[in-house]
């Protein structure tokens, strides 16, 4: 079935005149779909129980998302729920089908609810969807009994009575009361306001920066150099061979190379090291922060 149809009978109508199955037909339309995969059976099967998701559809309207949308995302549950549908288990396919509908639609709503995600883990769905009316009831019975709830109060009575975190209530209160605003919007109402976007950081390299580092390393190249002076040819090759390649030889390969122990390649690199220091030291007392 086409879910995003735009023919001039509505899909509503159309789901209100199909066919409503009793337990038996269901079932067998279930066995065939699953056991043969019967393309005609499973159609069958989703266009009578289409009623059902528009009808649980339509109780997410309030969050603002396209009454389309809605049907389209509770029809692709309803067919996960198809698809999934165990008729052995002898429970009837719509009250299998209702959590699938229902966990289709809000994880649409979810997502479209902000430009900023509002998250997907079972805790933040459950606030989402609970909060406004956990929250009003409570604030009702606080009322009845003469109580002020402060914030942090409530937040703490929403979160028992919920079952998830108290940071988590904290931050879904904070991203159901915001907004989505453009960064493209002026930051006051004169013509020649600037735009929010012109307040963001440039996270790219700046020009003092820049210069900063080329300096930098221009300083440990020279310093490399009068270290790497003060070796002999076979120590300035292991340290080239050991740290200065892209991918660093091994102490075994250079040792089959040089005709010696793999432990006598590591004890000339680190006596190397050693002298590279000393040179260094004895230059500027100002290397002992790089090394």
């Amino acid at each position: 079935m086409a879910l995003d149809s735009t023919r001039d009978v509505s899909l509503s109508r159309l789901a209100m005149k199909a066919e409503l199955l009793d337990a038996e037909t269901e079932r067998q339309l279930a066995y065939a779909w699953r056991d043969q995969r019967d393309e005609a059976a499973l159609h069958r099967l989703i266009t009578a129980y289409m009623r059902l998701a528009i009808s649980m559809a339509a109780k997410f309207k309030r969050y603002g998302a396209p009454m389309n949308d809605l049907i389209q995302e509770a029809g692709l549950g309803l067919m996960k729920a198809a698809d999934k549908f165990d008729p052995d288990r002898g429970v009837r396919f719509s009250t299998y089908a209702v959590w699938w509908i229902k966990a289709s639609i809000q994880d649409h709503v979810m997502r479209n609810w902000s430009m900023v995600r509002t998250g997907s883990t079972s805790s933040q769905k459950s606030l989402f969807f609970n909060m406004r009316r956990v929250q009003a009831r409570l604030e009702r019975e606080a009322a009845a009994q003469g109580v002020s709830l402060d914030r942090h109060q409530l937040h703490q009575m929403i979160s028992t009575e919920i079952g998830v975190p108290l940071a988590d209530v904290e931050m879904m209160e904070g991203r159901l009361s915001g907004s989505d605003f453009s960064l493209n919007a002026t930051q006051s109402t004169e013509d020649e306001g600037r735009e929010w976007i012109d307040a963001l950081e440039d996270e790219g390299t700046q020009a003092a920066e820049h210069v900063e580092h080329s300096h930098d390393t221009e300083q440990l190249r020279e310093w490399l150099l009068t270290a790497m002076a003060a070796l002999n040819e076979r120590e300035r090759f292991i340290i080239r061979e050991r740290k200065l390649r892209d991918t660093p030889r091994t102490l075994e390969s250079l040792g089959e190379e040089l005709k010696l122990s793999k432990e006598r390649v590591r004890q000339l690199e680190a006596a190397a090291f050693t002298k590279m220091r000393k040179t260094l030291e004895a230059e500027s007392a100002e290397v002992q922060h790089f090394l």
